[in-house]
């Protein structure tokens, strides 16, 4: 009984704190450099055989895993992180298989807009949703009145 209570309160708590951040932005942004990172064919002995270019391979997806993360625990930087974020995410696209092969740089492009675009002082949208369900009942007994 009390494992069924603590799983109530979790699930609203885990709500409390997602609203308070761009929490899909930061988890696409972080998805898109963990795909990159997958993409990634060759070994890490090679790419430093290689040279800088090779290692800028992982540098800019590991980059962008952890700007995710960063908008997701630090939301108050979220600006400065989503412009480096996307930054990264286009430079992928030269030197890492395409952006791993356009999955990855499209979820990182995307991840950065939405962080980019959040509002933080914005109502939840239950609020609204309740706000505009009770503006049309009201207009429709205002309605039924008037008839």
């Amino acid at each position: 009984m009390s494992d069924n209570l603590s799983r109530q309160g979790m699930r609203p708590a885990f709500r409390r704190w997602r609203a308070g951040r761009p929490f899909w932005g930061g988890l696409l942004l972080a998805l898109g450099g963990a795909e990159i990172l997958l993409t990634e064919k060759v070994s890490l002995k090679v790419a430093m055989h290689i040279g800088m270019q090779g290692m800028t391979g992982y540098l800019l997806p590991v980059l962008m895993v952890l700007l995710g993360l960063l908008i997701l625990f630090s939301p108050s930087q979220r600006l400065f992180y989503s412009i480096v974020g996307v930054l990264c995410t286009l430079g992928s696209w030269l030197t890492s298989n395409l952006g791993g092969f356009f999955v990855g740089l499209l979820l990182g492009v995307v991840g950065s807009c939405l962080t980019f675009g959040w509002l933080p002082d914005q109502e939840p949208r239950s609020e609204r949703r309740r706000r505009k369900r009770e503006a049309k009942s009201a207009t429709k007994t205002e309605l039924q009145h008037q008839a």
